[in-house]
């Protein structure tokens, strides 16, 4: 029988591994890894366990204080006046690196969530439906033990006054009561299920309580872990402080979170697991109260060879309802020619056992194992199979996100430390190096930076001499430019032309005439003296505009 049980329920490997975890207490002894939540040492076990994600957090911490404290002692050593490197791209890719884990750990979360989700809703299905039978079953047996101590008791006695007068009538009246009594205390053998009622219901309401807190807790952690991811990479490449000092308070938070999470996920495995190796001694033991071990084994064991435990009451309930059956046969044959006032009762109480018979072929069929034991597996399958396997990834989740979110940590620092010295890297640069491209220079050509351009000319001589500064005092014995002639030698002295140069000047050029020709031809002499050449100064084209 319990090879055929086996068959059906095989405990996962995985559980088997975690079960085989080293238990230990308070003082490092080991302890009994049987599932036994009761008792002190076992949940002193499952609490070291749980302190697992205590020494990660501070190997976290310790690790990020001593980075830190390196990094703060590198810029020390630098001195205030040394040259700062150029910014290294270290940081960034580090962060980015950590960033693609932390999404990676995300996705295996949201598995494991699933994955125990379902877990929890498999086995709530299973219980409430459990819960169903066991309510059917008292509801049944305690419709049949109504109708055999109260109906039919009634009738039984109104039928005792109207078959006064006959005897052997009156026999066949207690051969009745003594059927029904019999009834009454075959089914007293099936047991109660009202406290079995109550402690499955509180499983199931107690379990799907916590899951969907547990659930939703996870879920906004691993959203937590998403945004920060997003909000790192945004802050690191518009290099805001603020919103990395935001960021940091978030990594902090979600590392605490992960390395707890570890913590709760790894001591719930264990324990799950060591309730799924051997399911049945704990269940036969928690229900020792009300079931005994016969009918617990007969359940939990459900093999094709087991005998019902309540075969046999349930046998003599049958044999008892069909011997009043055919005694009320033989009186409504018998004595309604002689007592027809009898006819009522009788009719009555072939009722209430055509009802008795149907309410027990109902619990003939409830009580068998099959049900029960097929409920009984799709629980265990809920818990220890997409159960624990949900741990397992939220435990895996919890690691990888706290390492990624530490090495994010370490790199926002040193974006840090590269941000604070971002503006001594310029000031320091050397304006008399020809060879660094951040040297501050003069401008090799003067006239370009101050270049203006104008759409239009307006022809006003106080706008146009607020535009242009004055130009700059030549060097001696360095002749000007030819450009930049005296304006009033050309235009005849008139002051609606001076200190406004020709080149890059958008009105058109005046009109030719014979002055402006003489103009032109003094010009050109004034240039040949000065240069000793023969300059000469072309006219414009008496077309030109």
């Amino acid at each position: 029988m319990a090879a055929g049980a086996r068959l059906d329920y095989v405990a996962p490997w995985w559980t088997d591994w975690l079960h085989n975890f080293p238990h230990l207490d308070f003082s490092f002894k080991p302890v009994d890894a049987t599932f036994r939540p009761e008792q002190g040492n076992y949940r002193q076990s499952l609490a070291v366990v749980a302190c697992v994600g205590a020494a990660g957090l501070a190997a976290s911490l310790l690790l990020l204080l001593l980075f830190w404290l390196c990094l703060r002692c590198r810029r020390g050593d630098a001195g205030p006046d040394a040259k700062r490197p150029r910014r290294s791209r270290c940081a960034a890719r580090s962060a980015v690196v950590a960033g693609l884990v932390v999404c990676c750990a995300v996705g295996v979360g949201f598995y494991g969530n699933s994955e125990i989700n379902d877990g929890t809703y498999r086995l709530t299905y299973s219980v409430v439906n459990a819960n169903r039978t066991l309510s059917s079953i008292g509801d049944l047996s305690a419709a049949c033990t109504g109708n055999a101590e109260r109906g039919l008791e009634r009738h039984l006695e109104r039928l005792d006054e109207i078959f006064a007068p006959r005897p052997d009538y009156l026999q066949a009246l207690r051969f009745m009561r003594l059927m029904a009594d019999n009834v009454v205390r075959e089914l007293a053998a099936v047991p109660d299920s009202g406290q079995a009622d109550v402690n499955l219901t509180g499983v199931a309401t107690r379990a799907a309580f916590l899951d969907y807190y547990r659930w939703l807790s996870y879920l906004l952690l691993l959203i937590l872990d998403l945004l920060i991811c997003l909000a790192a990479g945004l802050a690191m490449a518009k290099r805001a402080r603020r919103l990395l000092i935001m960021i940091v308070a978030s990594v902090v938070l979600s590392v605490i979170l992960s390395w707890a999470s570890l913590g709760a996920s790894l001591a719930a495995a264990v324990a799950t697991s060591d309730f799924c190796v051997s399911p049945d001694k704990f269940i036969v033991n928690q229900t020792a109260d009300f079931l005994s071990a016969d009918v617990a084994h007969y359940y939990l064991f459900c093999g094709p060879n087991a005998a019902n435990p309540f075969q046999q009451s349930l046998t003599t309930c049958q044999r008892s309802l069909t011997t009043m059956q055919i005694q009320v046969q033989g009186l409504l044959q018998f004595s309604v020619p002689v007592f027809p006032t009898a006819e009522r009762d009788l009719l009555g109480i072939q009722r209430l056992l055509n009802t008795s018979e149907f309410h027990l072929h109902r619990l003939t069929a409830l009580l068998d194992c099959r049900g029960l034991h097929k409920d009984y597996l799709d629980a265990l399958t809920g818990v220890c199979y997409d159960g624990v396997e949900g741990l397992l990834y939220l435990a895996l989740f919890s690691l990888l996100a706290a390492c990624a979110l530490s090495a994010m940590l370490g790199a926002i620092f040193r974006a840090w430390t590269q941000m604070g010295s971002r503006d001594k890297e310029y000031d320091d640069t050397d304006e008399e190096d020809p060879f660094n491209p951040g040297a501050r220079r003069p401008s090799s050509n003067p006239r370009r930076s101050n270049v203006h351009s104008f759409c239009s000319y307006t022809g006003s001589a106080g706008s146009q001499a607020g535009v242009y500064p004055p130009a700059p005092q030549a060097a001696v014995g360095v002749p000007p430019a030819p450009e930049y002639m005296n304006q009033s030698m050309l235009f005849g002295g008139s002051p609606r032309y001076e200190n406004v140069p020709l080149i890059g000047r958008a009105s058109p050029p005046p009109l030719y005439s014979p002055a402006m020709r003489t103009t032109y031809l003094s010009m050109s002499e004034a240039q040949s003296r000065h240069f000793g050449t023969d300059f000469q100064v072309s006219p414009p084209s008496p077309n030109a505009r």
